[in-house]
């Protein structure tokens, strides 16, 4: 299984201005496992201790924050030599060990000699800011589940992912009933690592379900765990409500879906601790177009998408096998699993921050609204093959100098002032930005 993230973690092991590095993302999204196969290809060894299990380890960043006498201590518990240069040091589950995360900063201020990467949730990492985080001191990347192009090399299609990274227009028009077969599955198993080698070992996508119901009842096990018990109900709530907020056609996030007679006050902690955990991604409403998008924000207003489809549809109840055929698909919940394939495209393969657009007096909206290089670019998402464009016309006619897309089951498609392109191609930005 081949991660795009691997190619950083190896421009991060030849840079001359190296950090200790975080490896954020969401339980189960694959973060051990990368920095292991990294650690493998890339160094002759690899110094793994896991501070969630091992109460021994995590007594080393007791005493002090020496980094040398830390090592050396690593090296005994391991029995193994802990080589600058040759050796990746690993500490796993570092949010356990706050102690851990501050020596973070002495590593990258007295032993910048030694390759130290850590993984920890985004909940634990976020929660430590302030209280001895090493801002500055840490080079930090995000691990997201597997995009579209990675879910197909994953299950040898790699020559459909290799086709849409070199942006061979033509060719993906020729083989768009393939691509659209394959974007289908993807849409089903999604990309949480587990479920994806599930489905490799027997093609029934059923057992990628199995998987996606055992990592929500694991998520859950986590609130338990995790979130202050003051937060714990309002969380479970928040989280429950995601498919019925994206079942509507207006899918902004209401309070009061959540519990009737709600106000903003009662969940925004609660949704902070969701973002924060990776496990969902906001997307701000934006009062216009203007550059940058994130100074017109609007923040009470957004739109609420989990960290990965499968686990989506899994909350939802649709039924993996009424969905293999067909294009329903694309079209149950309103078009919620093609927006929420979108936001997570933009997210992990484009390296985008996606907002929204919705009219102050009317029902007119832009799905996503994204800013590349000096562009920004409205986006709205077509569930089928459907192309009209009534609200991206109007807005394109109201704000000058924009570059309209339409992301659609339909091929690609240049109709001047807007250009259609193809649900399966968007996350190479080279095909539409």
């Amino acid at each position: 299984m081949q991660r795009k993230l691997m190619d950083k973690l190896v421009e991060w092991k030849g840079s001359e201005r190296r950090k200790p590095l975080i490896v954020n993302g969401a339980r189960q999204v694959g973060k051990t496992w990368i920095l292991k196969e990294f650690g493998k290809l890339h160094f002759e060894s690899i110094a793994y201790v896991s501070l969630d299990k091992d109460e021994r380890a995590r007594r080393f960043f007791e005493p002090d924050l020496d980094p040398r006498r830390i090592v050396s201590s690593l090296s005994l518990h391991l029995d193994m030599d802990i080589d600058p240069g040759r050796t990746l040091v690993v500490l796993d589950e570092i949010q356990s060990c706050p102690a851990a995360i501050t020596s973070l900063k002495y590593f990258c201020e007295d032993a910048q000699e030694y390759h130290v990467a850590a993984a920890g949730s985004l909940l634990g990492i976020s929660a430590t800011h302030g209280t001895g985080f090493p801002v500055g001191k840490v080079n930090s990347v995000n691990l997201f589940p597997l995009s579209f192009t990675e879910f197909l090399g994953a299950t040898g299609n790699g020559r459909y992912a290799e086709l849409i990274e070199k942006g061979d227009l033509a060719m993906m028009n020729t083989f768009s009933d393939k691509l659209k077969e394959l974007l289908r599955t993807y849409c089903i198993v999604g990309g949480m690592p587990e479920a994806v080698n599930a489905y490799i070992d027997t093609a029934d996508v059923r057992d990628a379900r199995e998987v996606q119901d055992q990592i929500l009842v694991d998520y859950m096990s986590d609130f338990a765990k995790h979130v202050p018990a003051n937060l714990l109900a309002r969380t479970m709530l928040a989280w429950d409500s995601i498919p019925k907020h994206l079942s509507k056609e207006n899918k902004k996030f209401v309070f009061g879906h959540v519990r009737k007679g709600a106000r903003a006050a009662d969940f925004e902690e609660s949704l902070r601790w969701l973002e924060q955990a990776g496990l969902i991604v906001k997307v701000p409403r934006v009062s216009k177009p203007g550059m940058p998008l994130k100074a017109y924000r609007d923040q009470n207003a957004f739109k609420v998408f989990m960290l990965d489809i499968g686990l989506l549809g899994a909350m939802s109840g649709l039924s993996p096998a009424a969905l293999v055929d067909g294009s329903s698909i694309f079209t149950e919940l309103k078009g919620a699993l093609t927006e929420q394939y979108v936001c997570q495209q933009l997210v992990s393969d484009c390296g985008l921050v996606p907002f929204y657009w919705s009219a102050e007096n009317s029902s007119g909206e832009i799905d996503f609204l994204v800013q590349a290089g000096s562009g920004v670019y409205p986006i709205e998402v077509k569930a089928e093959e459907n192309l009209r464009a009534k609200s991206l016309r109007a807005f394109n006619g109201r704000y000058e100098g924009m570059s309209p897309r339409r992301f659609s089951m339909s091929g690609f498609r240049d109709q001047g002032w807007m250009r259609n392109i193809p649900l399966y191609a968007i996350g190479n930005p080279g095909n539409w930005v």
